[in-house]
């Protein structure tokens, strides 16, 4: 019963959309491809490179999904591609994924994970240690077992920047020999800082079909951003977009941002395929679905992003451009910090904070030596305020905040 009602609501608050065709240039061991139609009109959809994916213009980041039924809920309303990762509840979410897809036709949906690398210093985006790839490889085919599936259609290497990072012998070895065993289908990247020498990289080296970057309205250097992103387009691979709303949230009260607009304004760029959106309720789903049925800006939207582009009242997103790290006396992983405040006070994640604040290798009190702080933020932080708030979390028990 629950299911028909979570049916019948979708068909009749979703201007009965439908899903995209999955269209796959080649299927590995995947014979058949299943048309999914449910009503018109189609989702928009475009092509992830050379993948051949059509995919829709929305997909879902699955961090901020809390129950299978959810996973279902989104597939049977139109979406197609899903993206969790191995350190999401510590790999607790790719089950919540692996449930929530289970017995659907597995040619109807794409779904990939981030798989993190041991031994990488997110500060200085290289490696500390050599690089293992069987190591790796194991940690990747343990994701597909908390899926409960053969294969996945994307494994993303993370916290892509430094291009040695990314065309780095080991790391292609080991997506390589992924992809020949058949556990999985393409490979990528993800990034959020460091951008732009990361896409290069990968469009230079001939491996990766797709890149998951952060992407928005505020996102600064625009114009160099967009020419890595198009000769990312013209090597062949996929784009889709994270971060798109710059942090929504606010540190203190002030008038809301009109979320419409700012995927609007990302989806403007014909090279971005698809907006990756952490979507945690049937409400934001259906908001989203509705967004991309029509992208043409109104005035009213250009008006409210504009003035959201002036307003210098300090969000909670973190452009993660580093240059705070050379500013502190003590080389701590700032940008590492603010992305942990984000997750607990922007997405209400402590999991991912927790998760976060525990790759950082910091001292009981990180700024107990400094009586002020001279770090001068891109963003207008108060550096030290938001590093003392998020480090009591480290003395949370981890069964607490794991999910």
């Amino acid at each position: 019963m629950e299911n028909n009602n979570r049916r019948q609501f979708l068909k009749k608050s979703i201007i009965g959309v439908s899903g995209a065709v999955l269209m796959p240039a080649h299927l590995n061991s995947v014979t058949k491809v299943e048309v999914i139609n449910t009503a018109p009109p189609e989702l928009p959809f475009r092509t992830l490179g050379k993948t051949g994916i059509n995919t829709p213009l929305i997909s879902m980041g699955t961090s901020e999904a809390s129950a299978a039924g959810f996973i279902r809920a989104a597939y049977e309303a139109g979406i197609k591609l899903f993206f969790s990762a191995t350190y999401y509840g510590e790999g607790n979410n790719e089950k919540l994924v692996g449930e929530g897809l289970k017995g659907l036709p597995r040619a109807s949906f794409v779904v990939g994970t981030a798989v993190p690398p041991d031994g990488l210093d997110n500060r200085t985006g290289k490696f500390i240690k050599p690089f293992d790839p069987q190591a790796y490889i194991k940690k990747a085919e343990d994701s597909l077992k908390r899926f409960g599936i053969d294969y996945v259609d994307f494994f993303l290497f993370p916290y892509a920047g430094k291009k040695e990072m990314v065309l780095n012998e080991g790391v292609l070895k080991a997506l390589e020999q992924l992809k020949k065993q058949g556990k999985t289908r393409f490979v990528g990247i993800a990034s959020h800082s460091d951008t732009e020498e990361a896409l290069l990289a990968a469009a230079d080296s001939g491996t990766y079909d797709l890149a998951m970057i952060a992407y928005n309205y505020k996102t600064i250097n625009k114009e160099s951003l967009n020419s890595a992103v198009e000769k990312a387009t013209k090597a062949g691979i996929g784009i889709v977009a994270m971060k798109t709303t710059a942090g929504a949230t606010r540190e203190k009260s002030g008038p809301p941002l009109n979320t419409d607009a700012a995927l609007k304004w990302v989806l403007q760029n014909k090279n971005i395929s698809s907006i990756v959106s952490g979507m945690s309720s049937l409400e934001e789903l259906q908001k989203n679905l509705a967004m991309i049925q029509n992208l043409k800006m109104s005035e009213q939207e250009m008006k409210d992003l504009k003035l959201a582009s002036l307003d210098m009242q300090p969000t909670l997103y973190c452009h993660q451009c580093k240059k705070c790290i050379p500013q502190c006396p003590h080389n701590l992983d700032i940008p590492a910090f603010m992305r942990s405040y984000m997750y607990a006070y922007g997405y209400k994640n402590i999991s991912q904070a927790w998760h976060t604040l525990s790759g950082i290798d910091l001292a009981e009190n990180p700024c107990e030596k400094c009586t002020t702080c001279n770090i001068n933020c891109t963003a207008g932080f108060d550096v030290k305020g938001k590093i003392l708030d998020i480090s009591r979390l480290r003395n949370v028990p981890k069964d607490f905040v794991m999910t």
